[in-house]
């Protein structure tokens, strides 16, 4: 079968697949493709999917699929898979790492050191620490629980809201509690964001939510930028609804609004969740994963979406 690819990737993850040359989207020879593999960063659009008459499975690259139009590829009875199992450690890395970035100012205090403008002192430069404080997770899965993991590691109470509650074996391994979404938004220290987008829960975080959260509450988002009112929040950061946020993800990605550039109380990272370089292989060893299956007719060893 021919593979056509959206974007290039580190080639040593499809070793298995013996590759010899990659049909990238937009050169020659990638109509013909009976399998595109595609990330998160590219649409797959219906006009892409008509443009490829033999297409017969899109093995994405990531845990989110959003990119991808589902109805046509039902349509055309397409099978689609994604990765989420290499995705729970780097994303959970990263919101943690968010997480005490934001609380203790951590790249605030580096811009201020490195432009000479640090100014030392016992009751200077004071931040907040995480321990004893609590977190509250939105979309406890693989993600939320392997954050949790590190914030009970670090002394922080826990409090969670999801579509159902976990079994107590689940909750006593984390020591967490589950919540009303009023209570998540009023309890939490720190907010994080870690469900799947899909159209139920866009704009879940808005001006009435942010209106419940607490004066010195954070904010961090490292699952999709649709799921945050870009604009409300904005507006909260501005005007001390909520102490700060940090932000992975953005709500007309690549674009971000201009005002969260110049906002002190704002850490932005890149869309980068998933980006360490053991992440990108094995990511692609998932996506390798999924075409064997797929080829070989073993829908039960495949990550399906649809």
């Amino acid at each position: 079968m021919k593979i056509a690819f959206t974007t290039e990737l580190p080639r040593e993850g499809f070793n298995r697949l013996a590759i010899s040359d990659y049909r990238l989207v937009g050169d020659a020879g990638w109509q013909d493709a009976d399998i595109l593999v595609s990330t998160f960063d590219a649409k797959v659009s219906g006009e892409l999917i008509a443009a490829m008459p033999k297409l017969q499975l899109i093995a994405n690259f990531g845990a989110g699929y959003n990119n991808i139009d589902l109805e046509a590829c039902k349509a055309r009875g397409i099978r689609v898979t994604n990765t989420p199992q290499p995705v729970i450690e780097p994303t959970a890395e990263l919101a943690f790492a968010l997480m005490i970035d934001i609380a203790r100012r951590v790249s605030e205090f580096d811009r201020t050191v490195r432009a000479g403008q640090a100014v030392f002192g016992v009751m200077n430069n004071l931040s907040h620490s995480l321990y004893g404080k609590t977190l509250g997770i939105l979309g406890m899965g693989r993600i939320g629980q392997a954050l949790a993991r590190r914030a009970k590691a670090s002394g922080m109470n826990i409090i969670y809201h999801n579509r159902h509650k976990l079994s107590d074996e689940i909750e006593q391994k984390y020591d967490a509690r589950y919540v009303d979404f009023q209570t998540l938004l009023q309890d939490s220290d720190y907010l994080s964001l870690n469900l799947p987008y899909t159209p139920q829960v866009h704009h879940i975080i808005g001006k009435p939510e942010l209106g419940m959260m607490k004066r010195s509450a954070y904010l961090i988002n490292t699952a999709r930028g649709a799921h945050v009112d870009e604009a409300a929040l904005v507006e909260a950061l501005k005007s001390g609804i909520i102490a700060g946020a940090a932000l992975d993800v953005y709500e007309h990605e690549p674009a971000i609004s201009p005002e969260l550039l110049t906002l002190p109380n704002v850490l932005l990272s890149p869309h980068t969740g998933t980006g360490t370089w053991e992440g990108r292989i094995a990511m692609c060893e998932n996506v390798t994963d999924n075409i064997l299956a797929f080829v070989e007719n073993r829908p039960k060893d495949m990550n399906i979406v649809n």
